[in-house]
């Protein structure tokens, strides 16, 4: 997955002279190698709402796990509109996208899945088996757009994914 690179776009007077770009490895490797991230979702009454979330950044889509019970979960029955940050604001990356329930995952995503997990969360308490997510509880956010920036009036750059 290459996305395309541009400049976002900004009021007069933020950015007016960027000298360089992120590359997109160095957002793919913040991404892969992150611990937490944000998610927002959206209630049905339209009010946002954020949470922390663990996950696995593979193959261009960032995969989590949780109950279809929780907030976050049954907002995207209602929407699949997604935002999903890391915790750096100046040293940036947001990423807009859908989310939703996966199907089961074929046996070597599992596999993969599971041993990124355990990598990252194994010293945290968590390291899901390959089946955790074979009865559902799996979700996958496919992003549209990334903006990121590790020097905000330098380098602001926006990705965009076809679809």
């Amino acid at each position: 997955m290459t996305p395309k690179i541009s400049r976002p776009k900004f009021p007069k007077g933020y950015v007016d002279n960027p000298t360089s770009e992120v590359p997109w490895e160095y957002v793919e490797k913040r991404l892969t190698d992150s611990m937490n991230y944000w998610l927002c979702t959206v209630r049905p009454n339209g009010v946002p709402h954020v949470i922390p979330r663990w996950g696995v950044f593979m193959d261009g889509k960032f995969y989590y796990d949780g109950s279809p019970e929780t907030r976050h979960a049954r907002n995207l029955e209602q929407n699949p509109n997604v935002s999903l940050h890391l915790e750096s604001g100046s040293e940036a990356i947001i990423l807009d996208g859908t989310s939703q329930a996966a199907s089961k995952p074929e046996p070597e995503l599992a596999q993969r899945l599971a041993e990124a997990y355990r990598v990252k969360y194994e010293s945290q308490g968590y390291a899901p088996k390959p089946d955790q997510w074979d009865e559902g509880g799996l979700y996958v956010f496919t992003p549209r757009q990334c903006l990121a920036w590790t020097v905000f009036f330098e380098n602001p750059t926006k990705f965009t994914f076809e679809s």
